[in-house]
């Protein structure tokens, strides 16, 4: 199949340090590749993939430097690059949410739209009753509750390539807290289950601007304590070392999670996860073998005491089996399958018509 894939432009193909959604499709496209497809990146320069690469921007639009700038016509400018090479496909999969709407509703058919966000923002139901052409796929089922009647076409689950070296079956004795400084993600939650079952807890984590006033009134004043080390923000090289050298990955989330990667970051270093009963969880952790589910604070810290239960071999066997690129992109192979075979069974219906 001649395949595009369309990510935002936020960040790098794969990202320098955090993200998440480019990091998917990044690993994707090459997933995708190996399985022998033809598939081109629409990507900002510094993308690095082994698919055919169309550079649409300098540089990933968060870490550029330029002092204004606009990412609705980056954004914009690209979409009209792939309308412009529309023909050379099979399938458009985008990850752009909505964007790209409005510019292809004359070839819905020929197009997959992977939300990556949640969906109960105010505003979201309306727009996607305008477009029900469009077919979309959840990156988990919970994910899709506040959209019910929207144009589902699938689920897949995130994956990950992931070398054997990513593995730890000896760890650096700490608990680790990996991703965004936000009240959502709960670091403060993390540093108290830390502090109540005196472990030393790491946290890696990045800081967005609407976050800094979060950061500096409820969680700086926390970093004190000598149990908590601050490392800050990481990319991919340190983050297998700083999972695998972890006990545990918390994951005390007051959120509707649509998938979390990082909890199958996690997996890949063989390091279990403890998460709070939010969103996805319950669709990438089975608990009590790659980690264990809870409600509180206090259940927290009771599977804290019942990490030496788990085995690390396990936790990366069932990484390997559940969240590989492969299967990942297997997954999304069937989905282009069934577009292409819907799309010519109406061609067929039409011209006989």
């Amino acid at each position: 199949m001649r395949i595009a894939q369309v990510p935002p432009l936020y960040e790098a193909v794969p990202p320098r340090l955090y993200g998440g959604t480019e990091r998917v499709v990044a690993h994707l496209t090459d997933a995708l590749v190996e399985l022998g497809h033809d598939v081109t990146l629409f990507a900002s320069a510094e993308a690095r993939t082994t698919a055919k690469l169309v550079v649409v921007r300098d540089q990933a639009i968060r870490l550029d430097p330029a002092p204004l700038k606009s990412d609705l016509a980056a954004h914009l400018a690209m979409l009209l690059d792939v309308r412009d090479r529309a023909e050379e496909f099979d399938v458009i999969h985008f990850h752009t949410d909505m964007l790209q709407f409005g510019l292809f509703a004359s070839m819905a058919g020929k197009t997959l739209t992977t939300l990556h966000g949640r969906l109960d923002l105010k505003d979201l139901a309306n727009l996607y009753r305008h477009f029900p052409e469009f077919g979309l796929v959840s990156i988990s089922d919970s994910q899709r509750v506040p959209l019910p009647d929207a144009n589902w076409v699938g689920t897949v689950l995130h994956g990950l390539h992931s070398d054997i070296d990513t593995y730890r079956a000896k760890t650096d004795g700490y608990l680790a807290f990996l991703g965004r400084i936000s009240p959502e993600k709960g670091p403060e939650r993390a540093i108290a289950i830390a502090k109540r079952v005196g472990r030393k807890l790491k946290i890696a984590a990045k800081i967005d601007q609407a976050d800094i006033g979060y950061f500096h009134q409820v969680v700086e004043p926390l970093l004190a304590d000598p149990l908590v080390e601050f490392v800050g923000e990481i990319g991919d090289q340190e983050k297998g070392r700083f999972l695998g050298g972890a006990d545990a990955l918390l994951f005390p989330i007051d959120w509707p999670e649509p998938f979390g990667l990082v909890m199958i970051e996690a997996m890949a270093a063989g390091t279990p996860v403890i998460a709070y009963d939010r969103g996805s969880v319950r669709e990438v952790i089975e608990e009590g073998l790659t980690g264990f589910i809870v409600n509180n604070e206090t259940d927290a810290v009771a599977a804290v005491h019942r990490l030496h239960q788990l085995s690390r071999r396990a936790i990366r066997d069932r990484f390997d089996l559940r969240f590989s690129a492969t299967a990942m992109a297997r997954r999304y192979e069937t989905l282009y399958e069934q577009m292409i075979e819907a799309g010519d069974v109406d061609l067929n219906l039409a011209q006989s018509a």
